[in-house]
């Protein structure tokens, strides 16, 4: 932990983010620069968060001269060479040339979500790194507890290309039945397997026992002909298991004689690939085992909760006579902000029409959050930045953002959007006054949009009725204007007065577009946005100046459709 206390960083770089923003610090922000000094905060994500949001409300309701002056007492904290501590993943240690293959291995289910998209990045980015090869393997053998969904394989492979992560094969378990057959034979054959008819409650009662069940040490013609039959249909759904031999006194029940195949009832359950071809269906952790072998994977990374895998796999490998491959565990990661979502739960959900489809902006999919705005690079910096610790940890949603932020700050265009405006004359002013406003204040090769102001503009209804009579405000790169009234202001300067007390406000003209803004929380924000919104593609980012970065979603004359990022 690094020797400046949490309460001192947060005001260090509230302040920084608040100099350089007009006077307005971001709680997003300064949370993200808080965990980037020091990985240590990311286990203490709710303190400071508490502690980064107060703060910052002291900060802001400083004015910007003060910011300046205790800025100038504290100091600016570099963090270029904290950064660099966080970037990358450690060594997977292997020797120069050496051939690598990764695979991800998802249940197509359902699209890819944030957490999915962990394993797609770590695993992306060592293989990058090593030049590996990279395969999509899709676990698609459980029709009736996580059954396939057939819009899902490709979402997962365009899901890849969006995070710009190369895939040099894709493999679907499912068209692989015959090869498992083929294991389970030579397992059956070996000894190293049986098939069992006990009932789930008669080998529970076994298992619980540390004692084998009656069919485990029968001669392998025996297990070769109820093999049969289970192919062949001679069993109903439950009727027979083939299970992996292990160690019936293994301290962990889970690992006791684990089962490797089970009968379906296909007809009840079609697959959405093979439909009601096979009724025999592996179970995970026989399938994966044998695709790790035969594709040649040499390092398995994936989270810790699939410890147990490997430790059921191993025994099959040492009866095989396989190598095991190399494995490397993550703990689990709790985003806050996002919730606690299942992809069975979120498809029950909008089936009962409670989201309006996966990408619906509350949800944690990466449909969800491309349509948000967020960038690949963020998700891929985000993923990476958290490294690989088995330990479990808390981050913040605001994080996220903070990465996503970093990037969008350079290519966001920049706009006026006003919320529930309010239209006020402006008397005393001289002719049209054109403010030109840079599209970005740092790249001015992009030239600048023109607001003209003849007389009338519309400004934020929740600003002007916090303004007191006769208050000197700013109406942001046009000139300074005092309230005079209900719905009016009078002309100051074209500069900067030495009388404004006020805010610096976003306006827009009477000449500007309608817009929507839809919410994360599904909340609709309405108000009016600057009128070159309508010459922007749709899809593209912008930031609403003072209120967020937002995807434009429809763009037509008669109005925009945005989706809120964050601020």
């Amino acid at each position: 932990m690094s020797e400046e206390t949490l309460e001192s960083l947060a005001l260090r770089f509230a302040l920084k983010n608040a100099v350089d923003h007009e006077g307005e610090a971001n709680k997003g922000a300064v949370i993200g620069r808080i965990m980037a000094f020091d990985e240590a905060f990311k286990e203490r994500a709710g303190e400071v968060a508490q502690v980064a949001g107060r703060v910052v409300g002291e900060v802001n309701a400083l004015e910007v001269d003060e910011q300046r002056e205790r800025l100038e007492d504290v100091g600016v904290l570099e963090l270029e060479a904290k950064d660099e501590r966080r970037e990358g993943l450690p060594p997977l240690g292997v020797e120069a040339g050496e051939d690598v293959v990764m695979r991800f291995a998802p249940n197509p289910n359902g699209p890819p979500s944030l957490g999915h998209s962990r394993g797609m990045c770590i695993n992306g980015a060592y293989a990058r790194e090593h030049d590996a090869r990279l395969i999509l393997r899709f676990d698609d053998t459980d029709p009736v507890n996580k059954a396939p969904w057939d819009p899902a394989y490709g979402m997962f492979e365009e899901a890849f290309d969006w995070l710009g992560i190369d895939v040099d094969e894709v493999v679907y378990a499912s068209d692989r039945l015959a090869l498992y057959y083929e294991h389970a034979r030579e397992a059956l054959e070996q000894g190293l397997a049986y098939t069992c008819e006990c009932s789930p409650e008669s080998f529970r009662e076994h298992k619980a026992a540390l004692e084998a069940c009656p069919h485990r040490e029968e001669p392998v013609e025996v297990q070769m002909q109820r093999w049969g039959e289970m192919l062949e249909g001679g069993y109903d759904v439950g009727g027979c298991v083939m299970r992996v031999k292990t160690d019936m006194q293994h301290p962990d029940p889970a690992l006791r004689d684990w089962v490797a195949f089970r009968l379906v009832d296909v007809d009840a359950n079609p697959h959405a690939r093979v439909g009601s071809r096979f009724t025999v269906w592996p179970l995970l952790d026989f399938q994966s085992a044998v695709d790790d072998h035969l594709l040649g994977v040499t390092h398995v990374i994936r989270g810790k909760d699939l410890a147990d895998s490997e430790r059921k796999q191993r025994y099959l490998y040492e009866g095989f006579g396989w190598s095991y491959p190399e494995v490397l565990h993550w703990g689990r990661v709790g985003v806050h902000g996002f919730g606690s979502f299942s992809t069975s739960g979120m498809r029950a959900a909008i089936e009962e029409g409670q989201y309006s489809g996966w990408d619906d902006p509350r949800l944690p999919t990466l449909l969800a959050l491309k349509r948000r705005g967020f960038l690949s690079e963020a998700i891929m910096a985000f993923w990476v930045g958290l490294g690989l610790s088995e330990k479990d940890i808390e981050v913040s949603a605001e994080t996220l953002e903070a990465e996503n932020r970093k990037l969008l700050d350079e290519r966001a265009d920049r706009l006026f959007f006003v919320r529930d405006p309010v239209l006020v004359e402006v008397e005393g002013v001289e002719g049209p006054v054109t403010a030109e406003v840079p599209r970005h204040p740092d790249d001015p090769d992009r030239g600048v949009r023109s607001l003209v102001l003849e007389g009338e503009a519309l400004v934020p209804r929740t600003v002007w009725e916090g303004l007191g009579e006769d208050v000197v405000f700013r109406l942001k790169d046009c000139g300074d204007v005092r309230k005079v009234g209900e719905d009016r202001v009078g002309w100051v300067s074209r500069g900067l007065s030495d009388e404004r007390e006020g805010p610096i406000v976003e306006w827009v003209t009477p000449s500007s577009v309608p817009c929507k803004v839809l919410r994360p929380d599904a909340s609709v924000h309405e108000g009016r946005v600057e009128a070159s919104a309508v010459g922007m593609d749709e899809g593209e980012v912008v930031q609403f100046e003072r209120y967020g970065f937002a995807r434009l979603e429809e763009v037509e004359d008669g109005g925009v459709v945005a989706v809120f990022g964050h601020r």
